[in-house]
């Protein structure tokens, strides 16, 4: 890996597989030509075997064209692509104040209410990222007002949807600090600068200090509200993929706002999380821990996740790019290994999102309720930046 003759081949390995096999896959399967947007429940050969529509994996879409529209080629099919799930999304995806609902059926009717804030955020993150491939300000400002929503609604997610009796156990989330450091740069350029640095150095007091334990090395997903530890399955709980996705959103930040310590510190404290989290039996990475080493409440919390492996992937090499770190590397190399030998489908393109414990396919699914075109293209094209980044560095 040291050699460029290596760095180049890798990165060709992830501009191929993301050009030449994933995104065929959800080119060729998954628009719905009659009724617009995109189907996401593809079997492992790509045959829609579900036709609910969920406004996650909608969004992500949206985004993942746009963003290959503005980034790699300006082909008009892929911009077409992110144009038919953006306007189904504007006409049904919403309850006409821009609160976003989290399925919808094939037709567009909604299945459920607008409970879940993530669906905000990729909504904010499509348009965002649309917006700079047509030019519209109309999408541009779906994506601000959205956004305005998040921050409204953010000290208290789920609002009226909230199924928690209020009081009794106040537990605050690292999903929505972690994804605001994300969003804050993928909107920047619609943002009012004051809004940005306030989000921003918010957000990273949350994550880096409020959610990071400094005793373990390890950020936890749930904290008291005064980010305190609650001994219970919530407060003990970690998620290694998480905690690790949020260090490449840090490493970002980190370059944006030449902070070169961030990075130091994130990639501290992916490496930590990553050993921690390593499967030293059969390899990969667990999907749920218990901090205390107690059971974890998630029955499938020994499973191996591919969104889980792919965020590692970007987090390493990201890591490696940016602080010279080797044990980035030499990591990078071991996750690398494991995951192509055992997500990839060389057959029938895309991979594969759920093994077991051992290794093996769980499902065979390439794309369901959760699992869509978004994280493993991301990925690959995070990775084949990055390594082009570091060879034309030398």
């Amino acid at each position: 890996m040291n050699q460029k003759m290596d760095i180049n081949t890798l990165s060709e390995q992830y501009k191929n597989e993301l050009l030449n096999k994933v995104i065929p896959f959800w080119e060729t399967n998954s628009p719905d030509r009659e009724f617009g947007g995109y189907f996401t429940c593809l079997d492992r050969e790509g045959k829609v075997f579900d036709t609910d529509k969920f406004i996650w994996l909608q969004a992500r879409q949206v985004w993942m064209f746009s963003k290959l529209y503005n980034e790699v080629e300006q082909k008009p099919e892929w911009l077409q692509m992110a144009l038919d799930g953006a306007l189904f999304l504007q006409k049904y995806g919403h309850d006409g104040h821009l609160n976003w609902y989290f399925s919808l059926t094939r037709e567009g009717q909604p299945l459920v209410q607008p409970y879940n804030i993530f669906s905000d955020c990729f909504a904010t993150m499509a348009f965002g990222q649309l917006s700079k491939a047509s030019g519209s300000d109309e999408f541009a400002a779906i994506a601000k007002d959205t956004f305005q929503n998040i921050l409204k609604r953010s000290d208290n997610p789920k609002g009226a949807y909230n199924k928690l009796v209020s009081g009794t156990r106040p537990l605050k989330g690292f999903s929505l600090p972690m994804i605001l450091c994300n969003l804050s740069l993928e909107i920047e350029h619609l943002l009012a600068p004051e809004l940005v640095e306030s989000t921003v150095e918010k957000v990273l007091h949350e994550v880096m200090e409020v959610f990071f334990q400094p005793d373990s090395g390890l950020i936890l997903e749930n904290v008291n509200p005064d980010g305190s530890f609650s001994d219970s399955f919530e407060g003990r709980l970690l998620n290694p993929g998480h905690a690790i996705e949020a260090m490449w959103f840090i490493m970002d930040l980190s370059e944006r706002l030449k902070r070169p310590e961030l990075a130091q510190k994130a990639v501290d404290i992916a490496l930590r999380t990553l050993k921690y989290g390593w499967d030293e039996k059969y390899g990969g990475i667990f999907y749920f821990l218990d901090i205390k080493g107690n059971p974890p409440q998630q029955l499938e919390w020994d499973q191996k996740l591919w969104w889980v492996h792919i965020e590692t992937l970007i987090t390493l090499i990201k890591g490696y790019a940016l602080t010279g770190n080797e044990e980035c590397l030499s990591w990078f190399e071991k996750v690398h290994d494991y995951s192509w030998a055992h997500f990839a489908d060389a057959e029938f393109g895309e991979w594969y999102g759920y093994l077991n414990r051992q290794g093996e396919v769980l499902l065979n699914l390439k794309g369901g309720k959760w699992k869509g075109c978004f994280h493993v293209p991301r990925g690959m094209f995070q990775v084949w930046k990055t390594l082009e980044k570091i060879n034309s560095n030398g």
